[in-house]
């Protein structure tokens, strides 16, 4: 049997993106071709210890970026990679996955948390969530964002 190649849709250089396990919408992030993992900005990253069991825990609260919950978030499943920055420097950040609402499609993906106070967006999508799903157009912004508040895009969705 041949496998089917997949469709690629077109995606800009920034867009607004669901965290439907975080219960967050619309919130910025920028496609980051040079980055392999996607990375999501967290505050309060800690490792909490219960007996034999290890949780990592976080919060996604950041006034500036519109993410008002307060809310702590624990993950059982998460791992730690070594992750090399911009900069070149090599660094260990804690990963989880999660799911990312975009284009009307929930996608399962990996995060390294990371505080990213100082950058302009609180996400970066990478090449591994990019990869065989999306094309980039550096000239375009938040087209799945403009998808979603547009009258087309509730017509289709919520057809009777």
């Amino acid at each position: 049997m041949k496998n089917k190649k997949r469709e690629k849709r077109l995606i800009g250089a920034t867009d607004r993106i669901d965290l439907p396990d975080f219960a967050l919408k619309d919130v910025p992030c920028k496609i980051d071709t040079g980055a392999f993992t996607s990375s999501l900005h967290c505050s309060r990253l800690r490792i909490i210890e219960k007996e034999e069991d290890h949780y990592l825990s976080f919060s996604l609260y950041d006034k500036r970026f519109g993410i008002l919950s307060r809310r702590e978030f624990r993950y059982k499943d998460f791992r730690e990679r070594k992750v090399r920055s911009s900069n070149g420097e090599l660094d260990y950040r804690y990963s989880i996955k999660t799911s990312v609402l975009i284009f009307g499609k929930k996608i399962k993906t990996e995060f390294t948390l990371s505080y990213r106070e100082k950058m302009k967006y609180p996400i970066l999508l990478g090449k591994r969530f990019l990869k065989n799903r999306f094309l980039v157009d550096v000239s375009e912004n938040d087209l799945s964002y403009k998808l979603k508040t547009s009258h087309e895009y509730y017509r289709t969705v919520h057809k009777s």
